[in-house]
């Protein structure tokens, strides 16, 4: 190999970022937002089942909307100890008790309440949409719905790419940078994704961003890729068991179709935590994205890609407008009269 794809490797601390969709990326604590300025307008999804909320408002004093993500973290299995839950800070109020049974509200010591939030500020329409409540489609997309109307929509409409640049040109976000190969035809950037807190084991999510830029999705893969991706996928694993102590074998290794941005990057999660975007409809186990390209060079160039669509997006629009995707109409109740 190379001197220009020998490896530099960083050290990643816990720290929370607030990407912006321009071409400045800046810490929160640089662009002084708090929590007190924030003035809510509206809550656009509450998951009782994955713990998190979404919310938009407005920064008292500055112009644009903020978009707010609050998550209950996991918890760590190292507090589950006399210092953690188990320490005499720890209060219990009781709901009911009956018999052997109990019921309780445990309030920890403050440590241990901390909020997963993501702020995104400004926020575009197109971040909005992606957490507003949702119906929610299946696209069979064959090569010619890709090339007319998937890939036309991408080029004029998709995210602002300059926060993934401003990582791989070492303008931002360099100290969470947890691997770094600079080999510009097969390096990649390992850092934690925005959803994971970069400390608790059990929800581990790191993105490997690749540096050749150009490639937007798995669309565009082939042979000539293979080094690339055998690479994110051996030396990803190496590092992860080296810096998290997480054999290969309980990694879920995987790319989006669609994804969340259009320049190529891998996902890598702890096979025990069930992260989004880890089902059938959107996700392809980079292995399997390896065979098959082994197998045939331009699998997915010629396979037929399913990918779930929000009725929210202006891509569901496209689809719709050329008769390939019909909208859910609201159900209407008969009342006897």
């Amino acid at each position: 190999m190379s001197d220009s794809c020998q490896k530099d490797e960083y050290s990643p601390p816990s720290c929370k970022k607030a990407k912006i969709d321009n071409e400045n990326v800046n810490d929160v604590s640089e662009n002084k937002l708090q929590l007190k300025d924030f003035v809510i307008e509206k809550i656009l999804s509450n998951n009782t089942n994955r713990k998190t909320v979404s919310v938009t408002g407005k920064f008292k004093d500055k112009s644009g909307v903020g978009l707010i993500i609050f998550e209950k973290n996991a918890f760590k299995e190292e507090d589950l100890s006399e210092e953690g839950y188990f320490c005499s800070e720890t209060e219990l109020r009781t709901f009911f008790q009956n018999d052997i049974y109990g019921n309780y509200e445990c309030f920890p010591r403050s440590e241990l309440n901390g909020v997963k939030t993501t702020i995104i500020y400004p926020a575009t329409d197109k971040h909005i949409a992606k957490f507003v409540h949702q119906e929610l489609h299946i696209v069979l997309e064959t090569p010619e719905l890709y090339e007319t109307l998937t890939l036309p929509h991408i080029e004029k409409e998709q995210f602002n790419l300059q926060w993934v640049y401003n990582i791989l040109e070492g303008k931002s976000e360099q100290d969470r940078i947890v691997y770094d190969n600079k080999c510009e035809t097969e390096g990649f950037v390992l850092v934690p994704d925005l959803k994971w807190d970069g400390v608790t084991k059990e929800t581990l999510y790191l993105l490997a961003i690749v540096r050749q830029r150009g490639i937007k999705s798995i669309r565009e893969l082939d042979e000539t890729h293979l080094p690339l991706l055998k690479r994110i996928r051996d030396e990803g694993k190496k590092k992860i068991l080296e810096k998290y102590h997480i054999q290969g074998s309980q990694l879920r290794i995987y790319l989006h179709y669609q994804p969340s941005f259009y320049h190529l990057h891998v996902h890598f999660t702890y096979l025990r935590h069930e992260a989004p975007g880890i089902y059938a409809e959107r996700s392809h186990l980079l292995d399997t994205v390896i065979n098959n390209i082994e197998i045939m060079s331009n699998y997915y160039k010629k396979a037929t890609l399913p990918f779930p669509i929000s009725e929210t997006w202006s891509l569901f629009g496209i689809y719709e407008t050329n008769g390939h995707i019909k909208r859910v109409q609201p159900s209407i109740e008969l009342i006897d009269k």
